[in-house]
């Protein structure tokens, strides 16, 4: 991945950051957005002390939920660093903070969540393709997805359910149109991640037992478990694989 230019959307949470690592380590240069200035300041600074040195890392606020910030980010990373190989769409999740029974699921929080899992890969998937487009050089894109995109669950996750099933058939679709480009669009689909974001869930000792209980690997995903799939899908390895939804979930859906 050397020379590679990549954009992670959500790069200053925790598998932003582990990816933006992973690539750095392997000489590519990062683009990290946030919404937050401080965060992604930190991401950026605490990637800078992983490697010991100052790696080519680029700091961008903005909402990638909307199409105007997604725009940004691609042409202020051309604008750095003169190319965009990458794209790894890492903003998601918020489920348990929006748990709403089926049939009084409100609009409000539905448009929320689903902005947030859906919108915030399409906006900077559109734009990212349309530079990697006009450079004719191909490019990856990976969605970072969850198996709750392909089974339910019993705890009102209707909203998040639906939009990671939306960005299932999207990265299909996606890979469909793009492939002519030589762009390759995968997502890959984690089961619970332990990340700061699903800490008071997992603290809940009963919830945490039945999860482990139903993953026959016997254990909770950490973020590391992630880093392997994504250079697979981003990186020269992966040249003639698109359209894929890789499960990473310690073998909870092959007993499904």
């Amino acid at each position: 991945m050397a020379g590679k230019v990549a954009l992670i959307p959500g790069g200053a949470g925790a598998i932003g950051r582990r990816v933006g690592l992973a690539f750095i380590r392997l000489g590519a240069k990062v683009a990290l957005v946030s919404r937050s200035r401080d965060h992604v300041d930190d991401a950026r600074e605490s990637m800078s002390q992983a490697v010991n040195s100052a790696p080519d890392v680029l700091a961008i606020t903005g909402d990638v939920t909307r199409p105007e910030d997604a725009q940004a980010a691609v042409e202020q990373t051309v604008k750095a660093f003169g190319r965009l190989d990458i794209l790894v769409n890492a903003v998601g999740g918020g489920a348990g903070t929006a748990l709403y029974a089926a049939e009084d699921y409100p609009s409000s929080e539905w448009d929320r969540i689903v902005d947030l899992n859906l919108k915030s890969a399409l906006f900077p998937s559109q734009a990212a393709a349309k530079a990697m487009i006009a450079a004719a050089k191909g490019g990856r894109i990976l969605n970072i997805s969850s198996i709750r995109g392909q089974l339910g669950i019993n705890a009102g996750y209707s909203a998040y359910v639906a939009a990671k099933g939306a960005l299932n058939a999207l990265t299909r679709q996606h890979a469909t149109e793009w492939a002519k480009h030589g762009i390759t669009v995968n997502a890959i689909s984690p089961t619970f991640v332990r990340t700061p974001q699903v800490e008071s869930l997992l603290a809940d000792e009963t919830f945490r037992l039945n999860l482990v209980k139903r993953i026959p690997l016997g254990r909770i995903a950490e973020v590391d478990d992630l880093v392997g799939a994504v250079l697979f899908f981003c990186s020269d390895a992966g040249s003639f694989v698109t359209g894929q939804v890789l499960n990473l979930d310690g073998g909870l859906t092959a007993t499904q």
